[in-house]
This record gives structure tokens, sequence and C-alpha cells, in this order.
């Protein structure tokens, strides 16, 4: 992502604006990563965004291939030195960061990291996040850092700057939801008025048809010509509210985006780890990317709210010109044969309707304690 090492008050100008350029959280978080490993010419650098449970919210590398990154595993836990800068709020500079008494070592495909620089990143008391790079690219004395005390102060300006920008994005997103569901409780009211209306002009037309059937079946006639008339609109009404009821973040970021932006919601609402992962999905119709939206929300609610997951994972795939979702928790786990007989559905019945209807399938496993696994595939246009 980085393309070597540049100074001076262009760089730094360069690197502050590209940060206040993006309104998504995840994006600002890339590019200060990638600003600061240029600017202080580092083979790696990560931002953590921690959260209330002793991991992390989110966590952000540059220097680090995907394949390298997948190879790794799971987020980090605060340990270690990156506890040390969330809780001591002080900046960290270390000729060799495996010699620190604090270190408690990484996974086996972690890359080997020895000089190192960190600090938090606050808004006001509050530490949102640690900044961090190691490696410089530099000739490093035996038993010296290779990063300096310039270094260090120029990666503060930066984190300034970063959680200023983390902020805003954090109040752009928290603004759209906010929009968004009161958007969506307006329609909710209209839909609600317009819709009793026409149900009760269709109760009362219905009414006098059947006074009349007897005595006038001319005059009962008319009036079930009216039924059927009011019928056809309160459907159209209900249509119409159901397109204008679409999300709005799937007409403005499309699927992807805006299931990588519900996740991170719940994942920070509930105590259960949730994660989100895309490979390759193109475009899908709209009717599409809301039946697979639908269906991924309620996987979640069921596995959040009724499971006792502590691991939900979400996955979507590109599958030929369509996509393959699929929900998996380590909750407490159903029979699927046992729900249908007693009545209950756990939502699997709408989430079915809405597979079929758009030309897809659903399937569900699960067992008493062995968690549970919804899939989706749909076509693609």
């Amino acid at each position: 992502m980085s393309q070597g090492p540049r100074s001076g008050l262009t760089a730094v100008s360069s690197a502050l604006l590209a940060m206040s350029r993006h309104l998504e959280v995840r994006d600002v978080l890339k590019t200060i990563v990638a600003s600061a490993r240029e600017l202080l010419d580092a083979q790696y650098a990560a931002l953590g965004v921690p959260d209330d449970h002793g991991g992390f919210a989110q966590f952000v590398v540059d220097g680090v291939s995907d394949a390298q990154w997948k190879a790794i595993g799971p987020l980090p836990r605060q340990h270690g030195i990156l506890a040390a800068m969330l809780q001591e709020a002080k900046p960290e500079r270390l000729a060799d960061v495996r010699k620190d008494p604090r270190f408690e070592g990484w996974p086996s495909a972690h890359p080997d990291m020895s000089d190192f620089l960190g600090l938090p990143i606050r808004d006001g008391d509050e530490i949102i996040g640690a900044l961090f790079l190691a490696n410089k690219n530099c000739p490093k004395p035996e038993g010296s850092c290779g990063f300096t005390q310039e270094d260090e102060e120029l990666l503060s300006i930066l984190a300034q700057h970063a959680a200023i920008a983390l902020t805003n994005a954090s109040l752009y997103e928290r603004s759209r939801e906010l929009t968004i569901a009161e958007e969506r409780s307006r329609l909710a009211h209209e839909l609600h008025d317009a819709v009793s209306q026409k149900l009760f002009s269709l109760r009362l037309t219905a009414q006098a048809a059947a006074a009349l059937v007897d005595r006038d079946p001319s005059r009962a006639k008319g009036e079930l010509q009216q039924v059927a008339a009011l019928a056809a609109e309160a459907a159209d009404e209900l249509r119409a509210a159901v397109v204008e009821l679409r999300p709005a973040a799937l007409d403005e970021d499309g699927l992807v985006a805006t299931l990588r932006t519900q996740i991170q919601v719940l994942d920070r609402a509930h105590t259960a780890r949730v994660t989100f992962e895309s490979h390759g999905v193109r475009a899908l119709p709209a009717a599409q990317e809301e039946a697979v939206l639908r269906v991924a929300q309620e996987a979640l609610h069921n596995a959040l709210r009724h499971s006792g997951a502590e691991h939900v994972d979400v996955t979507l795939d590109r599958r030929g010109a369509g996509a393959l979702l699929r929900v998996t928790d380590d909750g407490s786990g159903f029979d699927p044969k046992a729900i249908r007989r007693a009545g209950r559905h756990l939502g699997l019945v709408s989430m079915r309707d809405r597979a079929s209807g758009t030309g897809g399938r659903l399937t569900v496993e699960s067992a008493p304690g062995k968690g549970t696994t919804i899939e989706m595939e749909v076509p693609g246009g």
C-alpha cells in the first residue's frame, strides 16, 4: 500500500488530508496506518481500536499481505505492549520489543519484529486506539532503536489528527444509523395509517355488499367491485412501502459495505464476537441484495438473542454470478425437526421464503449443543 519514505511538510499535509477525506471508520483506519508507515519509513504498521471485552473492535495492518494476515489467525487480545499503551497512555519506543519484559510472544505466522514505536490515540481523556510501527528501514547499531525522538513527535502529530478523523467518522456513522432509523419509523407510521384506512373501507364496503346480496344483487355486485378496487389500492400501497423500506444503506453503499457496518455495530453492542468476511462478491439485483441482508439480520438476531453464542461468523462469497451467505455460531443449537413439530420457526419460514422468492435456496444445519450454520445461496442478475 505504501511506496517508500516521504518527508517534510508536504508529506505530513498529504497524510492529514487523506485522513480527513474519508467518512467510513474502516477507511480512516486504513489511511492512518498507511500514512504512518510511509511517513516514518517502517516495514510494518498497525492500529487497533479496543472493545470493552479485552479484545479489539477493529484492527488494521499495513505491510502484511492478505495471505500472511489470514495465516496469523484471530485478532490479538489486549496484552503485553498493546495493553500498556492502552492502559498507561504513554508512548513506547523500544530497541527490541522481544526483549521487553511485557512481551508475551506472537503466533508462528506473525512477522518477526524488533525496533518498535507505539503510542495511544486519545480523544480527550478517552483512549480510542493504539497506533504502532515496527522495523524502521534504516541501519541500526547494535542495541539501538531505529525510531528516533523526531519519529515519535511526528507520530504524535499524526495520532492527534487521527483521533479527530476517527471521531468524525464515528459520528458520521452514528448519524447515518439514526437517520435510517428515523426514516423507517416515519414510513412505518405512514404505512400503518394508509393501510388501516384502506382496510376500514374494505370492511365497510364488504358489509354493505353482504347486506345487499339478497335484496339488491346488482348493487351488491357494485359494492363487491369496489371491494376489489380497494384491495388493489391497498396492495399497491404495500408494494410501494416495501420498496421505500429497502435499507437506504443498500442503495448508497451496496450489500457488502452495509453488512459490514451492521455487523460492526452488533459486535460492539453484544458480548459475543461477531465477524464478517467477504470475497469477490459482485453487485446483485436489488431484490437479491435485500433478501440476503434480511436473512443475515434474522440469522444474527437468532444467534445473538437466543443461542448464547460466544462467536458468530458471517461470510459472503461469490458463487458464480450470485452469492453465498453463511452465518455460523457456536451457540446452543437446536433440532430443526423438533422446532418444526413444535410450531416454532425462529424465523426459518420467513428466511426460506426470502430465499425462494429470489430463486435461491436456504439450508440450516444445527443440533443441540453443536451450534448452527445457516446458508443462503442466491443467483445473480
